[in-house]
C-alpha cells in the first residue's frame, strides 16, 4: 500500500472518486432537501412492491426524504473537500449500500450496475484510508501519514469546493436538471484543476512517513 499511495495514477484514481462520488451525491440530494420528488414514475395499481410505490412513500414521509438528502448533501461536502474525505467516504458507505440493495431489490433495470459500481468505488475509497479505519474495529492504527505528497496539495481541496458549490447552484439556484450541461462543465472545471495540479506537482515528494 505504500508504493501505491506514493504512485501519482493511483492518486489521481481516488481524487476523481472522490469528486465523482460526491457530485453525483450533491446532484441528487436538492430534490430530497427541497421536499420534491426524485422520479416522474406514478404509482399504479395494488402491487405496492414497485420502485415508483417505493419513491413516493419515501417521498410522502416529508421529515424522512429530508433527512435523506440533508445526508448526503453533508457526505457528499466532506468527500469532495479532499480534506474531509475519509469521514465522507465512511458516511457514504452506508448510503451507497443501501442505495444499491433497493435497486436489486426492486428489480431495477440496469440500475444496479451502476449502484454496484458506486458502492464498489466507496469500498475503495475505505479500503485506501484502510489505516485510518483500523480503530474503529480496536485494532492499532497504522495510518500512513503522507508528507508532502501531491494528493495532498490544496488544488484538490479548492477545486473539490469548486466543484461542490457549482453542483449545488446549478441545482438549488439555478434549478436545472440538465445533466449534459453540468457534466461538462464539471468536466471543463476538473480538467482546468487538473493542468494546475500537474503543474505543481513538482513541488512534493513521494516519500511517505509510518507513524
Amino acid at each position: 500500500m505504500k508504493s501505491l499511495k506514493t504512485n501519482t495514477l493511483a492518486q489521481l484514481f481516488i481524487i476523481c472518486t472522490r469528486y465523482l462520488i460526491g457530485s453525483a451525491y450533491a446532484f441528487a440530494c436538492v430534490v430530497k432537501i427541497e421536499g420534491k420528488r426524485f422520479t416522474t414514475m406514478i404509482p399504479q395499481g395494488e402491487d405496492w412492491n414497485t420502485p415508483a410505490h417505493l419513491f413516493e412513500v419515501m417521498y410522502q414521509s416529508n421529515l424522512y426524504w429530508n433527512f435523506l438528502g440533508w445526508s448526503q448533501f453533508f457526505a457528499a461536502m466532506l468527500l469532495m473537500t479532499q480534506r474531509y474525505a475519509r469521514l465522507g467516504a465512511l458516511i457514504f458507505l452506508p448510503i451507497s449500500a443501501n442505495i444499491f440493495m433497493i435497486t436489486v431489490s426492486y428489480g431495477f433495470t440496469g440500475t444496479p450496475y451502476i449502484t454496484g459500481l458506486m458502492l464498489l468505488a466507496n469500498v475503495i475509497l475505505i479500503v485506501w484510508d484502510w489505516g485510518y479505519f483500523k480503530v474503529l474495529f480496536n485494532i492499532s492504527s497504522t495510518n500512513i501519514e503522507r508528507k508532502r505528497i501531491w494528493i495532498n496539495d490544496r488544488t484538490w481541496e479548492i477545486l473539490g469546493l469548486i466543484l461542490f458549490i457549482f453542483t449545488i447552484s446549478f441545482r438549488w439556484v439555478l434549478n436545472s436538471f440538465d445533466i449534459l450541461t453540468w457534466g461538462a462543465t464539471c468536466l471543463l472545471i476538473g480538467l482546468t484543476g487538473l493542468f494546475i495540479g500537474i503543474k505543481r506537482k513538482s513541488i512534493y515528494q513521494s516519500t511517505l512517513q509510518t507513524i
